[in-house]
């Protein structure tokens, strides 16, 4: 009966599917990487400068300045200026130092970061969950993709107001460029967009070089104003904060909105840490971007205490009139790659939910033959452009879109804080006391800038959170939707085991070739097989039943792709796992059967698939609008050929009414 896993590779039988799917249900982490050199260490952290730390690199350019907009009323003196400094000098080396980098950053799903990865790690299943109240576990699921969702609505800010805030420098040089500011912009978004089905695998190579540019000249800028009043250094004592705070009161309190931009690249890292690892990237924060930021905001602290006129754009005034323009230039360059981070941060999240099963199929190409990372969504390509190009028309100048930025990052830094606290308690065994006392010193910092953010919805803030609210809508209906329609198939379902036992071989005619009945459930049997059994009354010779598992674990090595069992003579289940950062690639891998003793050219292959016709009923489980929504959805996703990569001239689909 098992005789083809008794002829695998080496020796070794390969997994049942019943044992594949008990490791999905408890997966442990992946042992550490092997250890890499001094010199490939210090490539990553210079790659690591272009991908992960392009947006908190370019804030210098509107965060100071949005300090002292003329909304919260702050007279230009050197009490104010030393106060924020002291604010934003602590906000980096908390937040972003000490938070992130130390904590946060050890809370890896296997390598991998971000908030999406967090929240997977207490997905019902995981070791720790069992052992947590099932309410408390789901609220903490919706947070994570609550927060998750709200990425999407700051990933559209950041492309317009750094573009646009870096293309404002020209009205610096001259009034003259004032009417050319917004059709600049909205060029140079338009360029970026389209550029992003190129791939970056050519300019990805010259981002981490150019990306030290300037950071050599937001350190060159800083330093020379800092020479000239080196008394600025003294906001490094946070009693100048702490008196800022104190002495303005509730303005003082609504300026940390505009102080908290100046570390919204800080989820962005934590995202990108599967690319580069955690060492480049602490090393490429503590050697060059930390001490290049804090030189050049303590350079627009000391010019303002010069010359406070300098507030309306202090970092462009930094820079002597004969590098006005090349600053400009270097300036949109960042931006843009900071941009491209942001949008190609949004394709792998995207490509992460729909692996997860929070969102339906979409296109997914890869734009490069070595790097599984560097993918392109055309779907979200352009939404994203859509949505920047009207943020732009819409707000018209960086301090109004500044208005509506950090309402979703707050929020969601917020929650990165509550998921990292369930991970030291549960996964790390931090004592209680430590987790309490550790988490609600982040939480006074972080709803400190959340509460001053809530204060920007009238003025913008609205639009990520409306966005984050629409995605969130998406990705739970989504979610839900597939749990109910695989209740209701498989309210009847008979178990393959069951169905091989009942066939009677005399009255089945058995056709040459294989078929394969994609399948996402591991007990019944595909509704496609039934059908076609009782239409045609013919079955191939060989017959295997594939399901395809994305697991919880980025990435899955090739000897542990496949799993198979043979229930009866020519029937077959096959497992195929996929980490949630992979692309299903069924044809390929179908070939690593032969390993195992199951010859399948897949060029010759029959598949067969199910297609749903889903009609709303109004039954328990989910309320009727969202029914519809789902059904919409489902419409609207890519087609299953096409997602596992499937020929079309082999595929047959068979259709079933299913009302939800």
């Amino acid at each position: 009966m098992d005789e083809p896993a008794s002829r695998s590779q080496g020796g070794k039988a390969p997994p049942l599917p019943e044992q594949v799917l008990a490791e999905a249900m408890a997966e442990e982490d992946h042992p550490a990487p092997g250890p890499r050199t001094p010199r490939y260490i210090l490539l990553l952290a210079l790659g690591a400068l272009g991908v992960v730390y392009g947006d908190i690199g370019t804030s210098p350019l509107y965060a100071f300045r949005e300090s002292f907009h003329p909304a919260y009323g702050l007279a230009v003196t050197s009490e104010n200026i030393l106060g924020i400094l002291s604010l934003i000098f602590w906000a980096l080396v908390l937040v972003i130092s000490v938070k992130y980098l130390v904590f946060v950053m050890r809370a890896d799903n296997r390598g991998e970061g971000g908030i999406l990865a967090l929240t997977a790690l207490i997905l019902p299943g995981n070791a720790s969950a069992s052992r947590r109240p099932a309410r408390l576990r789901w609220a903490l699921i919706l947070l994570g993709l609550f927060g998750t969702a709200l990425l999407y609505g700051d990933g559209m800010i950041t492309p317009a107001i750094s573009v646009l805030s870096a293309v404002e420098g020209l009205q610096v040089a001259t009034p003259l460029f004032e009417p050319y500011v917004l059709p600049i912009t909205v060029a140079i978004l338009v360029g970026l967009f389209l550029f992003q089905r190129r791939g970056t695998g050519g300019v990805g190579r010259v981002f981490g070089p150019l990306t030290l540019l300037w950071f050599t000249l937001l350190a060159v800028l800083g330093l020379r104003w800092i020479l000239q009043q080196p008394r600025v250094l003294v906001a490094m004592d946070p009693r100048y904060g702490l008196d800022f705070l104190w002495g303005n009161g509730w303005r003082g309190f609504l300026v940390l909105g505009s102080v908290f931009l100046v570390v919204t690249g800080g989820e962005a890292l934590y995202a990108d840490m599967g690319h580069f690892g955690k060492t480049p990237i602490r090393l490429a924060w503590f050697g060059v971007v930390l001490p290049a930021l804090l030189l050049n905001y303590f350079g627009q602290g000391a010019l303002l205490l010069t010359h406070p006129e300098a507030v309306v754009n202090p970092f462009y005034r930094m820079a002597p009139g004969w590098a006005l323009y090349p600053v400009v230039g270097v300036a949109t360059m960042a931006t843009v790659i900071a941009s491209q981070a942001l949008i190609t941060g949004a394709f792998s999240l995207t490509m992460q939910a729909i692996q997860l099963g929070f969102l339906p199929r979409m296109e997914i190409v890869h734009t490069s033959a070595t790097e599984i990372g560097q993918i392109y969504m055309g779907s979200v390509n352009w939404a994203l452009m859509a949505a920047c190009i009207a943020l732009v028309v819409t707000f018209g100048s960086s301090s109004r879109l500044a208005a509506a930025y950090g309402v979703a990052v707050t929020t969601t830094m917020v929650v990165t804080t509550l998921l990292l606290a369930l991970v030291a308690r549960e996964r790390w065994r931090w004592p209680l006391p430590v987790v309490l006392a550790t988490m609600a010193a982040f939480l006074v910092v972080d709803l400190s800038f959340w509460g001053a953010n809530l204060m920007k919805i009238p003025a913008g803030g609205w639009f990520p959170l409306a966005v984050g609210g629409g995605v969130f809508v998406l990705m739970t209906t989504w979610k839900r939707g597939r749990e109910l329609l695989a209740q209701r198939l498989h309210v009847h379902a008979v178990s393959f085991g069951d169905f091989v036992r009942r066939i009677h071989p005399e009255r089945i005619h058995r056709v040459p070739g294989t078929a394969v009945f994609m399948y996402s459930s591991l007990q019944g049997t595909p509704p496609a097989l039934v059908m076609n059994l009782r239409h045609n009354r013919v079955l191939h010779q060989k017959v295997i039943v594939l399901t395809v598992l994305t697991r919880r674990r980025p990435r899955i090595p090739e000897p542990e792709r496949i799993a198979f069992q043979e229930l009866g003579p020519g029937f077959y289940r096959v497992v195929l796992s996929y980490g949630f950062m992979e692309t299903v690639q069924v044809m390929r891998d179908l070939r690593l059967l032969g390993a195992y003793g199951l010859a399948v050219e897949p060029e010759r292959v029959s598949f067969f698939l199910g297609r749903e016709h889903l009609r709303p009923s109004g039954r328990p489980g989910m309320a009727l609008w969202r029914e519809r929504l789902f059904i919409l959805m489902s419409q609207n996703a890519r087609n299953a050929a096409d997602f596992f990569g499937l020929p079309p001239d082999r595929v047959v689909e068979l259709g079933i009414q299913v009302p939800l």
